[in-house]
C-alpha cells in the first residue's frame, strides 16, 4: 500500500515543475507549472501578479543551454520549447516596445516600460548625446531618490549610483547638477514620464541587438523597433527601413535576406550572416512578429510566414497575438483604479544596479580621465541620418563568420578608451560613442560597415556571454574596391534553385503516387477487415472501378507476366 501511494506521488510530481521567472525590478515570481501547460498560461499568471492589464507589450525570454536566446511562445507547451530539464529560469521583457510610451493608459504599465529602458541604457543599447544621458540619469534619479537632500545626500553622491556602462566624473557632477537645481519637486511617477518622453526621441529606441556580419565580413547588429528594421555599424545607422518599406524576411541557414522597396519602388536586398542558423532563425522569427506587430491594423489580417521561396523548403511561422493598434484600443476601454505599485527604490539590481554599496571603481585610470574625457565630449553628438548604403546581394557564405566568432574583446585599453569604430553595447565609456569625422560617415556608407567590432559585454539577467564576431579589416586596395562593388546573383545560380525545386516536387508527387498505389492493393487485394477499408470497398464508386478497370488491368498484368515467364523458360 505504501508503495503504491509513493509511485502515485511521483507521478503527480512528473507532471508538474517549478518554474522561476525574473521580473523587471528583478525581483523573482515563482509558480507550479503543469506538464502539458501551455507559454499562455505562464504570461497570465506573470501579468496576474503584476497586476498588469496592457500586457501585450511584453513577453517572457529563455536561454537555451547553447545559450541562444528565446522568446516564449504562448501558443506552445512550455516543456515542448525548452531543451533542457526543470526546473526552468526565465525572465520577463519588453517584447514590442510602445511607439509612444507617454500614451500608455496605466502607470503600472509605464513603470516596467521605464525599468526595460533604464536596463536598455546601462547595458548600452541606448545610445544618446553626452547632455542627454545627465539628463536621463537625473530623471531615474528623482524617480529613485526624490528629491535633492542635503543631509542624506554627500557631495559625489551620484558617483554610487550605476547608469551607464562607464562614465567619467563630469558627467557625475552634470548629473547631480540636474537633480539638484532642475528636478525639485518632481513625483516619481512624473520623473519616469519624462524619462520615457525624452527616451523615445533617439534613434536606438526599442532596439535590441542581434550580433552579425555583412557579406564583406564587417561586424553589424541588426535590430527591429517600432518604426521599422534597423542595421547598426560604427555606432552609426547606416540603414533604416520603415515597416511599410519592408517585403519579406527570409533566412537560408546563417543567412538573413531583407527585401525592400525604397524610394522610386527602388528594390533593396540586405543580406547579412548570423552566427549560428539557430540565431538566424530567432532573428527571423522576431523580425517577423515586429513587423506583423507594428505594420497591420487587425490581427485577422496576420498570415503565415515561410522563410524560404522554394517548395517544401524553410520554417513556417505565424505570429498568433494582438497588433499594436488592437492593443491601444483595448487599453482605451480599461476603467478600474490604478494599481498600487512597489517601486525598487534604493534595492540593489544583479544585472542593472541602481545603487551600489562602498565607492564607485571607475574603469579609467586617474592620470588619463580628464584626457580622455575631453576627448569624448569633443567626439559626441548625436546620431546622424542616413540614407541607404547600396544594397548589396551576396552569392557568398558566412563560413568566415566563426572563423573569426572568439570570445572575450581584444586589449586591455578597450575599456579606458573611447571607441568610434564599432557599436558595443555595453562596452563605451559614454552610452554614445558617436564620431565626428565625416569622412568615416562617407567611408560607412561605401563599405557598409566599420572595419572592425568589439565584444557586445553587457548582459541582461537571463542571458549569458556570447562570443562576439570580430571585424575583418581589408587589406590594400583592390580588396577596398572588392568591397564598394556591389555583387548580383548569376543566372546559374536562379536555375540550380528552379531545377532543385522542380526535383523537390517530383520526388514528393512519386512518393504520393507510391502511397496512393499501397492504399489500392490494400483495398483491392488484402483481407483486411477493417471499419475504414469496408466502408470503402462498399462504395458504388469502388465497386464500378474495380471491376470495370482494375480487374481487366490485373488480368492483363498477369497475362503478360505469364508470357514473358514462358519466354524465358523457352530460352
Amino acid at each position: 500500500m505504501l508503495s503504491r501511494l509513493m509511485s502515485g506521488s511521483d507521478r503527480s510530481l512528473d507532471r508538474e515543475f517549478n518554474c522561476t521567472v525574473r521580473l523587471l525590478d528583478d525581483s523573482e515570481y515563482t509558480c507550479t507549472v503543469q506538464r502539458d501547460a501551455k507559454g499562455q498560461w505562464l504570461f497570465e499568471q506573470v501579468c496576474q501578479h503584476l497586476n498588469l492589464l496592457e500586457k501585450d507589450y511584453f513577453g517572457i525570454r529563455f536561454v537555451d543551454p547553447d545559450k541562444q536566446r528565446h522568446w516564449l511562445e504562448c501558443s506552445k507547451a512550455i516543456t515542448k520549447q525548452m531543451r533542457s530539464q526543470p526546473p526552468y529560469t526565465m525572465c520577463l521583457r519588453v517584447k514590442f516596445y510602445p511607439p509612444d510610451p507617454a500614451a500608455l493608459k496605466e502607470e503600472i504599465t509605464r513603470y516596467l516600460v521605464f525599468l526595460q529602458i533604464k536596463r536598455d541604457l546601462y547595458h548600452g543599447r541606448l545610445l544618446c548625446k553626452s547632455s542627454d544621458a545627465a539628463t536621463l540619469a537625473a530623471f531615474i534619479l528623482q524617480a529613485e531618490i526624490g528629491d535633492y537632500d542635503p543631509g542624506k545626500h554627500p557631495e559625489g553622491y551620484s558617483s554610487k549610483f550605476h547608469f551607464f556602462p562607464k562614465h567619467s566624473e563630469r558627467l557625475e557632477r552634470r548629473i547631480a547638477e540636474i537633480h539638484k537645481s532642475e528636478l525639485i519637486g518632481l513625483s516619481p511617477e512624473t520623473a519616469e514620464l519624462n524619462f520615457l518622453k525624452k527616451a523615445q526621441t533617439f534613434e536606438t529606441y526599442g532596439v535590441d541587438p542581434h550580433p552579425s556580419k555583412d557579406v564583406s565580413g564587417n561586424a553589424a547588429f541588426l535590430a527591429f523597433t517600432p518604426f521599422g528594421f534597423v542595421v547598426l555599424q560604427g555606432n552609426r545607422r547606416i540603414h533604416f527601413l520603415k515597416w511599410n518599406e519592408v517585403t519579406k524576411l527570409k533566412f537560408e541557414g546563417k543567412t538573413f535576406h531583407i527585401y525592400a522597396t525604397h524610394q522610386e519602388d527602388q528594390k533593396i536586398i540586405l543580406t547579412y550572416f548570423a552566427p549560428t542558423p539557430e540565431a538566424c532563425k530567432h532573428l527571423w522569427k522576431c523580425g517577423v512578429e515586429n513587423q506583423a506587430f507594428y505594420q497591420f491594423e487587425k490581427s485577422s489580417q496576420v498570415r503565415t510566414v515561410s522563410s524560404s521561396n522554394l517548395f517544401f523548403k524553410g520554417s513556417r511561422f505565424r505570429y498568433s497575438g494582438k497588433v499594436a493598434k488592437e492593443v491601444m484600443e483595448q487599453s482605451a476601454k480599461i476603467r478600474r483604479e490604478p494599481p498600487e505599485i512597489h517601486r525598487a527604490g534604493l534595492v540593489p539590481s544583479r544585472s542593472c544596479p541602481s545603487i551600489t554599496h562602498g565607492p564607485r571603481q571607475s574603469s579609467i585610470p586617474r592620470t588619463r580621465r580628464r584626457a580622455v574625457h575631453i576627448s569624448i565630449m569633443e567626439g559626441l553628438e548625436s546620431l546622424r541620418d542616413s540614407g541607404h548604403s547600396t544594397p548589396v546581394r551576396s552569392v557568398s557564405n558566412g563560413n568566415s563568420f566563426l572563423r573569426s566568432y572568439r570570445n572575450g574583446a581584444e586589449g586591455g585599453h578597450g575599456t579606458a578608451e573611447f571607441s568610434e569604430d564599432s557599436y558595443s553595447p555595453s562596452d563605451s565609456v559614454l552610452p554614445t560613442p558617436v564620431s565626428n569625422d565625416p569622412s568615416d560617415l562617407a567611408q560607412v556608407r561605401h563599405t557598409n560597415g566599420p572595419r572592425s567590432n568589439q565584444e557586445e559585454g553587457g548582459t541582461e539577467l537571463c542571458t549569458q556571454n556570447q562570443a562576439r564576431p570580430q571585424g575583418v579589416k581589408p587589406k590594400g586596395k583592390r580588396s577596398q574596391l572588392e568591397k564598394t562593388r556591389p555583387t548580383q546573383h548569376g543566372p546559374e545560380e536562379g536555375v540550380n534553385q528552379f531545377i532543385s525545386s522542380l526535383a523537390r516536387l517530383f520526388l514528393v508527387t512519386l512518393a504520393l503516387l507510391f502511397a496512393l498505389l499501397l492504399l489500392l492493393i490494400v483495398l483491392t487485394e488484402s483481407e483486411l477487415d477493417l471499419a475504414f477499408l469496408r466502408d470503402i470497398r462498399r462504395t458504388p464508386e469502388f465497386q464500378q472501378f474495380h471491376y470495370e478497370y482494375f480487374c481487366p488491368l490485373r488480368r492483363w498484368l498477369a497475362c503478360k507476366l505469364r508470357w514473358m515467364g514462358g519466354h524465358l523458360i523457352n530460352k
